[in-house]
């Protein structure tokens, strides 16, 4: 595992904009990125514009989605594609809109299986981009739900109380990315994020953290200044 500290949330930015461009161009057979929602992310791809990257060769697919229609403004895809896809010529694999969220994880799930490659223990993503909540969930993986016990499928549709229906990937598929990136910014991050480091939580973020091939942590000071305490 990786922990890299940034004095600002830009700084954290233009940084994850770097390491996601070096994937992109080196990992030549893998340029699949797995994208997350949030605004630090966001920042992150609109940094991501001005890179250098082959962009026609890249496949971008999501981590979660909310159940809303791709033109609703909670809508993750819409988000990546206002601060991203509307500027690069990417192929964005957006989370198709169904009245059945069952029916549109399913859709998902089959479109996955058509993009990413396979490996010893099933699909295999590239890169991953993820966050953190404060409540220690990632994607739409929250502590007790139906998706973060899920074993046999890679993306399905789960009820969150008090949000209501989202699209996530499991934490299976999230763990067999061959890099996992997680983004995280702000001092309401903080103590969440020295739970998670520290080594000894169950909260669905470290699970996937300690499942994962090749974590890195990219922090601005303010999400990390609990670290040394924990």
């Amino acid at each position: 595992m990786t922990v890299r500290v940034f004095s600002t949330a830009q700084a954290l930015a233009d940084a994850a904009a770097d390491e996601v461009a070096g994937w992109l161009t080196v990992a030549a057979d893998t340029r699949t990125v797995g994208l997350a929602g949030g605004s630090t992310p966001r920042r992150a791809y609109e940094c991501l514009r001005d890179r250098s990257v082959p962009w026609s060769e890249v496949h971008a697919w999501l981590t979660d989605e909310r159940h809303v229609p791709l033109g609703h403004h909670d809508s993750n895809a819409g988000m990546a594609r206002r601060a991203l896809f509307d500027y690069v010529p990417a192929t964005f694999h957006e989370v198709a809109w169904d009245d059945d969220p069952e029916v549109a994880a399913a859709a998902y799930q089959a479109e996955l299986e058509a993009l990413l490659p396979r490996g010893p223990s099933g699909l295999q993503p590239g890169l991953v981009i993820l966050g953190i909540g404060e409540d220690g969930h990632t994607a739409s993986l929250f502590a007790g739900s139906s998706a973060l016990a899920e074993e046999e499928r890679d993306f399905v549709a789960t009820h969150v109380g008090g949000r209501g229906w989202r699209l996530t990937a499991t934490r299976g598929l999230l763990a067999r990315a061959r890099r996992t990136l997680f983004l995280v910014s702000g001092k309401a991050k903080a103590g969440i994020v020295a739970e998670v480091l520290g080594g000894a939580s169950d909260v669905p973020a470290a699970i996937v953290a300690r499942s994962s091939h090749d974590p890195m942590w990219l922090l601005d000071q303010a999400a990390a200044s609990r670290l040394d305490a924990a």
